[in-house]
């Protein structure tokens, strides 16, 4: 397990990382949501101990991280932009990553490149930037650390090497326990993977949460109602956290059980009602407008 607490860093006048506190859970898949420039990319690097806070502190497994070679090996990063060696070749990388993580599995790594359809000889500087991505998802993965720390990695990939990228990463959870955080601006990205959600914005995190115990506690009700006054008892007896009108059609998104809010549907027998699946978008322009925040500002 990671936590975090108190971190706070600045560079000169610009406060990057500002007061955050936060955990996350081993063998779980955690997102990191946030514009560009919201501190994601510093705060990946604080956990992993390239950086040092100027206060607060990062412990993994119980082990402060910066400057303990002990806790720093239990994680790989995957910066937005990997270092490559200028005339180097992926066989050349493997070499490297040997060098610094004594569990780099080559077997594996030469399996995983043909799956790819990356040349081990080949010149990395003639790849594409799709091509970079999914070589640094190999070395990372092949490392054979606790945490995978990843910054945009699904930036520059098509949608077929997304879903496999992801399945890798399923993969490795299921069996050796990987933990992968997964830092992105795009919610979109993230929804089929992550289980745990955080929303960083200027430096903070908004929130952290459960993306099950999100959905399951809230939902998307589309409705028809006959009359003013069913409208206000809606209004009234369910915890209403967004409201739509188009028309008589509303679109409201309630907090609570799915049973038990359809058993008040049913009893209000409104002209017509559906409940629809909510995105991750959804969830997190509801949670945000509730504590004051216009997520459609924040995240493109």
């Amino acid at each position: 397990m990671i936590e975090v607490t108190n971190l706070q860093k600045s560079f000169e006048d610009i406060k990057a990382i500002d007061d955050i506190t936060a955990r996350i859970e081993e063998g779980h898949v955690f997102g990191l949501i946030g514009t560009n420039g919201a501190g994601k990319s510093t705060f990946l690097r604080l956990l992993c101990g390239v950086l040092k806070a100027d206060s607060g502190q990062v412990l993994a497994d119980g082990e402060p991280v910066y400057n303990n070679p002990v806790a720093k090996a239990k994680f790989f990063y995957i910066s937005d932009e990997m270092f490559f060696f200028k005339n180097g070749t992926p066989k050349d990388m493997a070499k490297l990553y040997q060098t610094y993580y004594p569990s780099f599995d080559r077997k594996r790594y030469g399996e995983l490149l043909e799956k790819f359809g990356l040349s081990a000889e080949r010149k990395i500087g003639t790849f594409s930037k799709g091509m970079k991505k999914q070589l640094s998802v190999i070395c990372g993965i092949c490392a054979g650390t606790r945490y995978l720390l990843c910054d945009e990695t699904f930036d520059g990939l098509d949608p077929v090497m997304r879903q496999a990228v992801k399945a890798l990463f399923a993969r490795e959870m299921e069996e050796r326990g990987l933990t992968p955080v997964i830092a992105s601006h795009n919610l979109r990205e993230l929804e089929d993977i992550c289980e745990y959600v955080g929303l960083l914005h200027k430096g903070g995190i908004l929130f952290a949460r459960d993306l099950d115990d999100m959905k399951l506690n809230l939902h998307k009700v589309q409705c028809v109602v006959k009359t003013q006054a069913t409208l206000e008892h809606i209004r009234k007896n369910l915890e209403v956290v967004t409201m739509d009108q188009r028309g008589t059609l509303y679109t409201f998104t309630i907090r609570g059980t799915r049973e038990w809010l359809v058993e008040y549907m049913e009893l209000l027998n409104p002209v017509f009602y559906e409940l629809l699946p909510l995105s991750l978008e959804e969830i997190f322009i509801s949670e945000t407008e509730v504590n004051g925040y216009d997520i459609k500002a924040l995240i493109s």
